[in-house]
């Protein structure tokens, strides 16, 4: 049957790192043609768009481009020194922050403009590293964007590690028509991009078509490009509509995992493209706040704003991507008395007002962002705010732990102080009532038996916003008895792609055929990343019989999640999941390569360490077993995981 040589090539691919021939992601798609020539026709926004971050987000290095001083002088930092120089014409940096002995890199990109600026420089043929001692624009001077933090060599989190390879990490999001092309069985990078910089393309789409269509428009109306609108360009924004233009700039302003080799087309919906990473610890805090480095969409889907049709262009150019008001002009032209007819919900109230905010107009305290807001600053020095727009809730910092804006200024305050205020000044506020951040914050501690169903009375709420709901069943997965995944399988005909995979996830729990029973809808699913939930559980299922509607449809959402593996064969996260795939088909062999390939990646990953030790010693390779926890405890000398399995193969 189709699907059973879709899944056997699937598991095959997977174990034995065979790297399939590249789809190209513009073969049916116009080519691009520069941003040069949009600039042609389009003179105000292409004005506009050179001076903003997405013109300057990855450049070749030059007078014009390098701003950072690479005058010979030195950089020291935890015993690790970095000279920065010039010689023929190229900008180098030669460190002790390698592996191994001193070694100096010519500088071949640079990332970004402000408030700090990254070099690029390439270890390997067609493989670039973002190096982190970074220039900080503000200060004039070097720093290290990771601070005390900063990891040693060999760890994987180092800047010569997988997690800072720019081929992988940040390119797609720093050029036009990106494909990062690698090669598993290499191990090499044959990457290639339109153009670097985001450019005009990166949102609009291939422009072949489209300057077809400016240079004879009727003749191109006889004779239209395939999948493109009226005016040859395959996203059209004319319409104004709210999916088409935050999807399109959430594929780079959001924390997610690709699905795809380098950038989709643009118009591609998010979730064919993507998963979004749901509100976890670490990332998030349990009430939704911004933790680690998330970006804006999980944040903004939050927002009420988001919930009544609020898009990016509404508050921020999208050419030159400053925002369209100064100060609190941005926020008023919505929330005043006068309210805004675009959006019905609004409450035609006076806001930028002391009788709402409570401070002196002018001073910070007046400003709509620092309440509404909250700001947290990444890779040292660059700060970005919070945009779930959320009202300030000290009540539920003082129950929680979780940052509270006031607090953020009133820094001699407690969270509780700043919650009687509050209930004073506005004594009638429904915005003091329970929240599902109670929830998750009981969830991620496990302080209670019932916690279950609480979790799925948040997925079920309709009225939360779909990221909550998901995140909600993603809490549930530790937990999850067959009890609970059939109660959450209605969820998986659910509206919000991001409800659905995550309902989809939750029937691992339950038996085999009845598992089969509830995913089969999702293997046809609207979007990609809730058909490849469902692929991710379809071994071990009862398969042999499959009518063949149903049979071409696993086939389908399997080779999607087989081609998105591949497409990640430089993750060490993809090598976890082949070692686990291989375990469940009885493949041990397989796994152990699977998960050595994921510590040669990432050295720190005792887990998969752990793994090769205990599959070497359940077939008898005890010298095998040894080894591997030999090579872990370089890696990792101190970790008591680690040292707990010497003392028992010592035994």
């Amino acid at each position: 049957m189709p699907f059973i040589r879709c899944l056997t090539a699937l598991l095959f691919c997977v174990w034995s790192g065979i790297a399939f021939a590249e789809e190209k992601q513009t073969d049916d798609a116009p080519d691009y043609v520069g941003s040069a020539t949009c600039a042609g026709c389009h003179e105000a926004e292409a004005a506009a768009w050179q001076s903003s971050h997405h013109a300057k987000a990855w450049m070749e290095p030059g007078p014009d481009t390098v701003d950072g001083d690479f005058g010979g002088v030195t950089f020291t930092h935890k015993g690790k020194t970095t000279r920065f120089f010039t010689r023929d014409g190229g900008y180098y940096i030669e460190t002790t922050d390698v592996p191994g002995e001193r070694k100096a890199f010519r500088v071949a990109g640079v990332g970004g403009i402000t408030p700090l600026q990254q070099y690029l420089v390439e270890t390997e043929p067609g493989k670039l590293q973002t190096f982190d001692v970074a220039w900080d624009q503000i200060q004039k001077r070097w720093y290290h964007i990771y601070g005390d933090q900063a990891p040693p060599p060999h760890d994987g989190l180092h800047w010569t590690g997988p997690y800072k390879t720019w081929n992988a990490r940040c390119a797609e999001c720093h050029a036009t028509g990106f494909e990062k092309n690698y090669d598993a069985t290499t191990r090499k990078y044959s990457s290639r991009q339109a153009e670097i910089s985001v450019g005009c393309e990166a949102c609009h789409g291939p422009g072949e078509a489209h300057t077809a269509w400016a240079r004879e428009p009727e003749a191109y109306a006889k004779s239209p490009f395939p999948g493109t609108d009226r005016t040859g360009l395959p996203v059209d924004f004319s319409q104004g509509l709210q999916t088409t233009e935050v999807e399109q700039c959430a594929g780079c302003h959001s924390r997610r995992e690709a699905l795809l080799d380098g950038n989709p087309l643009p118009g591609t919906p998010f979730h064919d493209a993507y998963r979004l990473s749901p509100l976890r610890q670490g990332l998030y805090h349990a009430d939704g706040q911004i933790l680690d480095e998330v970006y804006v969409y999980g944040s903004f889907l939050q927002s009420k704003m988001f919930a009544n049709g609020v898009r990016c262009s509404n508050c921020h150019d999208p050419h030159s991507g400053q925002l369209i008001a100064e100060g609190n002009a941005v926020c008023t032209q919505c929330h005043s008395p006068s309210a805004n007819e675009a959006f019905p919900a609004l409450t035609a109230k006076l806001y930028d007002d002391p009788s709402h905010h409570f401070h002196e107009p002018g001073t910070p305290g007046a400003e709509c962002k620092s309440c509404h807001m909250i700001e947290r600053t990444y890779m040292g020095i660059d700060g970005r705010r919070d945009h779930s727009f959320r009202v300030p809730r000290p009540d539920l910092s003082a129950k929680l732990g979780t940052p509270d804006t006031c607090n953020e200024c009133h820094t001699e305050k407690s969270a509780s102080w700043a919650a009687d205020e509050l209930e004073k000044r506005f004594p009638n506020s429904s915005h003091r009532g329970s929240h599902f951040g109670e929830v998750f914050a009981a969830a991620r501690q496990n302080t209670t038996g019932a916690i279950g169903d609480d979790l799925l009375a948040v997925a079920k709420q309709g009225t939360f916003p779909g990221i909550v709901r998901a995140s909600a069943l993603d809490l549930l997965m530790p937990r999850a008895t067959p009890e609970i995944a059939s109660e959450a399988a209605a969820l998986i005909g659910d509206p919000d792609p991001l409800v659905r995979a995550a309902a989809v996830a939750l029937q691992q729990q339950v038996p085999p055929a009845e598992k089969l029973q509830r995913i089969v809808p999702a293997l046809s699913d609207p979007a990609q990343s809730v058909r490849v939930a469902a692929a991710r559980l379809l071994i071990g299922a009862p398969i042999a019989h499959m009518p063949d509607k149903m049979a071409k449809a696993a086939a389908r959402a399997s080779g999607e999640w087989q081609k998105s593996l591949q497409n990640k064969a430089d993750f060490p996260e993809t090598h976890l999941v082949s070692g686990g795939l291989a375990l469940v088909m009885r493949r041990p062999q397989v796994a152990v390569r699977a998960f050595a390939e994921a510590t040669r990646l990432d050295p720190q990953l005792v887990n998969a360490w752990v793994m090769q030790v205990r599959i070497r010693m359940a077939v008898g390779d005890m010298g095998g077993a040894q080894l591997a926890l030999q090579r872990a405890l370089l890696a990792n000398p101190d970790d008591p995981n680690l040292q707990a399995w010497r003392q028992q193969l010592a035994q």
